[in-house]
């Protein structure tokens, strides 16, 4: 199984979404498909690639395969992420002290 990049995985918004709906906990294909547009088909597809990116796992119970979240994959995310947030905190903290300054005079 090639392996999928998590960025690429988190881009789709139907794949954003069904890790939301995983958050609630392990849930079939059938299950999940009833939130959304598209079909069973098009939400497998959707679920390979979360797959590939190691963001989800599935577990067979019988006939039926259930999708579990994995979230470590995340943590990469995450990371990126932080460094933005620290900019727009020192930005927006910048901001705050010029609006004082102008109020003050």
């Amino acid at each position: 199984m090639q392996k999928v990049d998590v960025f690429s995985a988190l881009a789709n918004p139907v794949r954003r979404e069904i890790l939301v709906q995983l958050r609630k906990g392990p849930r079939k294909v059938g299950d999940l498909a009833s939130h959304f547009d598209v079909g069973r088909p098009a939400v497998s597809e959707h679920l390979q690639v979360l797959r590939k990116a190691s963001l989800v796992r599935e577990e067979p119970r019988g006939r039926e395969r259930y999708y579990h979240l994995d979230p470590r994959p995340l943590s990469e995310v995450g990371g990126w992420l932080e460094t933005f947030e620290r900019y727009w905190k020192q930005r927006l903290g910048d901001l705050e002290q010029l609006l004082d300054e102008e109020d003050a005079s």
